[in-house]
């Protein structure tokens, strides 16, 4: 099998190769002897120390502080050093970075999930935790009434101690949200545990005579389907009902 390679092609494939050839003997007797023979200094003790002193002491040895994140400990004041990494001992290379963790100066609480909970179970929930309930706003909702909705901060938020957090309380379905089903054609059983689940109630119910439908079948109801409602209202049911055949031949 013959493989044919153009001038241009030849050309590409030598430089790639003299590139990498010349990156090789940088790494070898350049850049890793620089790096191995770079001077080792060994990482001074900062923790217990305020940020401008362990930042000082880490610049008069060769190495850099950086402040990484924030804790709570109540041995020491705010802005002082809880964390450093490397330890204190380590040999390291001189210019290495030295993370510090800085005492934030207040406990954290994670905040707990609040929604579907009472108010007094809120309340209880936040204060095991370190935390206190702030406002109670109600708004409507098909939450049952009194039942927290949403919180101002997520589950697992981290909050001082001793901060507050505002929550929204369902006060119930807001007067006429609710929309009335169709309920024509279903049996009377049916009806009411359709009305029951809507939080509504059965009115008066009229019952019609009828040859063609079975027996306490819905015929017709008021408010009809389509129109709004509240919890608590009622719904007038039109009912079919076996016919009394002597009842008939009288009237007629």
């Amino acid at each position: 099998m013959k493989f044919n390679v153009t001038r241009r092609q030849l050309q590409k494939f030598l430089i790639i190769t003299v590139i990498l050839f010349l990156f090789s003997v940088m790494l070898n007797y350049l850049i890793m002897p620089w790096y191995v023979a770079a001077p080792e200094v060994q990482v001074p003790k900062v923790t217990g120390m305020n940020q401008m002193q362990a930042m000082q002491i880490l610049e008069e040895n060769d190495l850099e502080g950086l402040i990484g994140d924030t804790t709570f400990d109540s041995r020491l004041k705010t802005g002082y050093i809880v964390i450093q990494k490397p330890q204190a001992g380590d040999i390291v290379k001189e210019g290495r970075r030295v993370y510090l963790v800085v005492n934030g100066g207040s406990p954290k609480a994670r905040v707990p999930d609040l929604k579907g909970k009472s108010v007094v179970d809120a309340k209880f929930a936040l204060e095991r935790v370190g935390l206190k309930l702030g406002d109670t706003i109600f708004a409507p909702s098909q939450t049952p009434k009194d039942i927290i909705i949403s919180q101002e901060f997520v589950s697992n938020t981290e909050l001082r101690k001793g901060q507050t957090v505002n929550v929204t309380v369902s006060s119930g379905a807001e007067k006429g949200t609710l929309t009335i089903p169709d309920l024509i054609g279903k049996s009377l059983t049916e009806a009411e545990t359709i009305l029951a689940a809507l939080k509504l109630r059965v009115g008066k119910i009229n019952y019609q005579p009828s040859f063609q439908l079975l027996p306490n079948t819905i015929i017709d109801h008021y408010p009809t389907a389509g129109m709004k409602a509240s919890e608590g209202d009622f719904v007038d049911l039109f009912v079919t009902k076996l016919v009394d055949i002597k009842e008939e031949s009288e009237r007629w």
